[in-house]
């Protein structure tokens, strides 16, 4: 009887500490992207900042440089440097890199971020990176997994500015020779395009749409002092922490305001970057 009871009592105490390891009350989040969504760790400081107050959300990524979310599912990496891809197209018989993370567990959310050009393009938008966001969510084995879509804000490019890709990248049998975003005269109009570009991608897929572009546009001009930019279109360390902020808001439901975390950035900033996303 004793020796049972131990058993007993050992099995239990087995079965408690792989729930203690392995809660079934944790939530997995998977960001799919490229430079815009790591440049300066943001999917590290979004981590930290739900360890704050839920834990039992797992953040992990699937990123690459210059990688759009249709080429997440048709190139193999070959080769990696700090800031650069080698990549060739894949065989039959071979998953991506993405594919394989699809498939390593049950998702309960994922966020799916594509170059802000190649939404802008409605050729591209629709033959490209709609088609990459269906494949997606048929690779994802959680029926109640949600989806959002990371919006992306303006380059700094100088106006007027329009973006075209010739019909061979987006779809061979289309019939002119290149295809165009609008013509986009300011700031302004830029973030509205994007938006609308954006919205239609969301509503088309059954997405959540995030308001990063938003966001950036809010503190660009209210708030001109913070430096959203590393360069023309990445995200500086106050942008990077001001993405982190508006998906610790889409995540936990919570006001990012009332996190104490601050990362390296100044307590001032980051009160306005966070109040900003909890607009």
């Amino acid at each position: 009887m004793r020796n049972i009871l131990y058993l007993f009592t050992t099995l239990i105490s087995m079965y408690c500490a792989a729930q203690a390891i392995n809660p079934r009350n944790e939530k997995h989040v998977l960001l799919i992207g490229n430079s815009l969504t790591y440049f300066h760790d943001m999917p590290q400081t979004l981590q930290k900042m739900v360890l704050e107050t839920n834990p039992e959300i797992k953040i992990e990524q699937s990123t690459f440089p210059g990688m759009s979310l249709n080429a997440h599912l048709s190139d193999i990496i070959t080769s990696t440097t700090d800031n650069e891809i080698n990549t060739r197209k894949k065989k039959n018989d071979e998953l991506t890199e993405t594919e394989k993370k699809l498939a390593h567990r049950k998702w309960d959310m994922i966020v799916l971020q594509t170059g802000t050009v190649g939404v802008l393009i409605p050729e591209n938008r629709e033959y490209k990176v709609s088609k990459a966001i269906s494949e997606i969510k048929t690779m994802v084995n959680n029926p109640n997994c949600k989806f959002i879509l990371f919006s992306t804000w303006p380059s700094l490019d100088k106006y007027p500015k329009q973006y075209c890709y010739p019909a061979a990248i987006i779809e061979k049998t289309l019939p002119k020779s290149e295809y165009c975003s609008p013509v986009m005269t300011n700031i302004s109009q830029e973030v509205n395009e994007i938006n609308k570009s954006y919205e239609a991608l969301a509503k088309g897929n059954d997405l959540i749409q995030s308001s990063n572009g938003t966001k950036f546009y809010e503190v660009i001009t209210r708030h001109p002092e913070i430096n959203l930019y590393d360069d023309e279109s990445h995200p500086s360390k106050y942008g990077s922490f001001l993405n982190a902020c508006i998906f610790y808001r889409m995540l936990t439901g919570k006001k990012a305001s009332e996190l104490l975390y601050n990362g390296d950035i100044e307590a001032e900033k980051a009160k306005i970057l966070k109040s900003i996303a909890d607009e």
